[in-house]
């Protein structure tokens, strides 16, 4: 499979994380490398939601973890048989890719089974053992195919499949003649070569079959007796030996393909298929969709190899804040406007971290750099993620840089910042009907300081009394989070777009109620005057207290 190499912001992202992701994708494509694909790690709050459907662009893929699956390792370009084809086929096939296995499939594409050499050649061995009767299933179009044979005359539905039994004449008539007595002469192939009297015998009891060797064709009488008789007759340009070894390899690959050998999902995780692995003797497994075809083939050797994805952030590099089971894969770049965190690489890759606004301004910065133009449907994506992650240009994150990329924004999309900002604001901003742990989990993001970590929410609002109204709910919500991370505390920033400052909302461990220091308005909730940014404001305060505690 091809390589992906996915573009994704946060858990829980805001719009500034979903529309960076989009952009800097279709910026990567623009440059020649279609493999850059936007993705998102967390469903859409309301206010990106609007925002893609105002301007009719496609949502990126919603990716809720990478942890390690099947299709990150699996091989896609796999060739499939079906399954009234012939093992010798199969074969020819296999020795000509180099395939070790190939997956059998009915008519309508299904998968039944899988060819692999231990599994035919086993069965192969069987018919051909000395000690037993020579009897498989066939048709007389795979016979005719395997051995190159010339049709001389062939009689009923030459694709029907059969039990046959196979008999070669080697041994004297009379011998021969009570052979084929003590047989159902409606399924018997004969190997003759160029006896005529085997021949005329063989016809008389109305065989199945007769293959001649060598090239042998029969005189004329026995034709006619032949068309008569209903009896096929065809030539074989091989001397008798190679013919009834090769007239093995005629069955179907259904009646040779291992039935036993579990299928897997694209989705399956790896240490989940790693045990039925160890149980598949052939060591490879077929990857089925949900209608039960083929998509891929997966072998011990392909999870040794490094998976076919790789990722680059945007708006975040903290691990805690990452999609879980990120540590598995290769991060090419990181693209953010946070504090620095602790995200591991295991090579040197490009970190680009800013003092700015929103991650969108770095990356409609980006464009001009390149010399790219920003596409028309991308523009007003970036402008909606610097006005949302500066409220409009008003929060103390924002920088001159955020004012003139949304000024050249807003000129190249004909959209004005003010008018834009307020619409979007209040699409965020509309919580009635809401559930408390929706809203808590809209933009969630876990902090470590030390020994000890933290969740801090946020969301904005009209008016904050809405969500004081509903204390009761959030506090119960807030305290599962903090008992779920293992945290010092869990907290709800309300922010007041309309006066510019925010209500705390906390559950903390008893112990650290002492070190907060805001002003208290009631239990558990705390006056934060002119904080609207959880980045540049708030956490800050937060880590004080933190370190405070830990001393």
């Amino acid at each position: 499979m091809e390589k992906t190499v996915y573009i994704i912001g946060h858990k829980n992202p805001d719009t500034d994380a979903v529309v960076s992701a989009v952009a800097y994708a279709r910026l990567k494509n623009l440059l020649g490398y279609p493999e850059y694909k936007a993705a998102r790690a967390g469903h859409l709050n309301p206010q990106t939601s609007y925002i893609f459907q105002k301007f009719a662009v496609p949502r990126p893929e919603y990716i809720p973890d990478l942890i390690p699956k099947v299709k990150y390792f699996m091989q896609d370009d796999v060739e499939v048989v079906r399954e009234d084809v012939s093992i010798w086929e199969a074969i020819g096939r296999m020795e000509k890719t180099e395939n070790r296995v190939m997956p059998v499939i009915d008519k309508e594409g299904k998968y039944l089974s899988l060819l692999h050499y231990s599994g035919f050649a086993k069965g192969v061995l069987t018919i051909l053992n000395p000690e037993k009767k020579h009897s498989f299933t066939t048709n007389i179009d795979l016979i005719s195919k395997t051995l190159n044979a010339q049709p001389l005359i062939i009689k009923g539905d030459s694709s029907r499949i059969f039990k046959a039994s196979i008999h070669v004449a080697s041994s004297s008539l009379e011998t021969f003649e009570n052979r084929l007595e003590s047989h159902a002469a409606e399924n018997i192939i004969v190997i003759a070569s160029d006896r005529t009297d085997i021949h005329k015998v063989c016809i008389e009891h109305k065989v199945k079959l007769l293959i001649t060797t060598s090239g042998c064709v029969i005189d004329k009488e026995l034709r006619e007796l032949a068309e008569k008789n209903g009896v096929s007759v065809i030539v074989s340009p091989y001397s008798t030996s190679p013919t009834s070894m090769l007239i093995a390899y005629s069955m179907p690959v259904s009646a040779m393909g291992d039935e036993e050998i579990k299928t897997v999902s694209v989705n399956d995780t790896v240490s989940k298929i790693k045990e039925i692995l160890k149980d598949a003797h052939c060591k490879y497994l077929p990857v089925v969709d949900e209608e039960n075809k083929i998509v891929g083939m997966v072998s011990e050797h392909d999870l040794l190899k490094e998976p076919n994805i790789e990722v680059i952030l945007v708006d975040h590099n903290e691990i805690t804040q990452a999609v879980e089971g990120i540590e598995h894969y290769k991060i090419q770049e990181v693209i953010d406007h946070h504090r620095i965190g602790a995200i591991p690489t295991k090579n040197p890759i490009t970190f680009i971290n800013r003092p700015v606004g929103s991650t969108s301004t770095q990356i409609a910065v980006l464009y001009k750099e390149y010399k790219i133009p920003i596409p028309k449907d991308i523009a007003p994506l970036l402008l909606c993620g610097i006005l949302s992650d500066t409220l409009i240009l008003q929060s103390a994150t924002t920088t001159d840089v955020d004012r003139e990329v949304a000024e050249y924004l807003s000129g190249i999309s004909d959209l004005d910042i003010k008018e834009l900002g307020n619409e979007i604001l209040i699409a965020g901003s509309n919580i009635k009907g809401r559930e408390a742990g929706e809203l808590i989990h809209q933009d969630m993001k876990e902090y470590a300081e030390g020994k000890v970590c933290y969740t801090a929410s946020q969301i904005e609002v009209g008016n904050p009394q809405e969500i004081l109204d509903r204390k009761a709910d959030f506090m119960a919500e807030l305290k599962i989070e903090r008992r779920s991370h293992k945290a010092l505390f869990s907290c709800l920033l309300v922010t007041d777009i309309t006066k510019l400052s925010s209500v705390l909302l906390i559950d903390f461990d008893s112990k650290f109620e002492q070190f907060i220091t805001f002003p208290k308005m009631e239990e558990n909730v705390y006056y934060l005057q002119g904080v609207v940014s959880r980045k540049k404001q708030l956490v800050p305060l937060l880590t004080e207290a933190v370190t405070n505690y830990q001393i």
